[in-house]
């Protein structure tokens, strides 16, 4: 007769994390999704149509859509790697709407169109400035036990 294997044990407590993408995580993927493809879209359009109005702006609303593609992928896919890209993701997100956010406050001139990101992500519901903190409080909730 065989042992059972480690994860057959039933006092056996994992050291795996969490899955990120189960549970309320499905939503969370899900409204980053949106983002992705909202971000992504206005973005390609803007740079398309008008480009040479505000290039950076329009250029840092394309870098939150290429943020936004990565959390999305990094909250769904399983491993270390896809877990490391979604923190790296949520935290150049949140850097990224409270920089953008500052600025575009500051010197409002400079956003003539909202972006993604421009005043706190006012445009989008100021979503964008609370989804970055409950994407880190996904990953925390969803960390392997100490």
């Amino acid at each position: 007769m065989s042992e059972p294997s480690p994860d057959q044990l039933p006092d056996q407590p994992s050291t795996q994390p969490a899955r990120t993408s189960g549970g309320l995580g499905r939503v969370l993927i899900a409204v980053y999704a949106v983002f992705a493809v909202a971000a992504t879209g206005r973005s390609s359009i803007q740079l398309a149509t008008h480009a040479s109005e505000a290039p950076v702006p329009y250029a840092l609303s394309a870098l939150a859509g290429v943020v936004y593609v990565a959390a999305t992928l990094g909250l769904a896919r399983r491993g270390a790697v896809w877990r490391r890209v979604a923190w790296i993701a949520v935290s150049v997100e949140l850097v990224g709407v409270i920089g953008v956010g500052i600025v575009s406050v500051v010197h409002a001139d400079w956003f003539p169109d909202d972006t993604v990101w421009s005043v706190f992500g006012q445009g989008y519901g100021y979503l964008p400035l609370v989804l970055p903190f409950l994407g880190i409080a996904w990953l925390l909730r969803t960390r392997a036990p100490r």
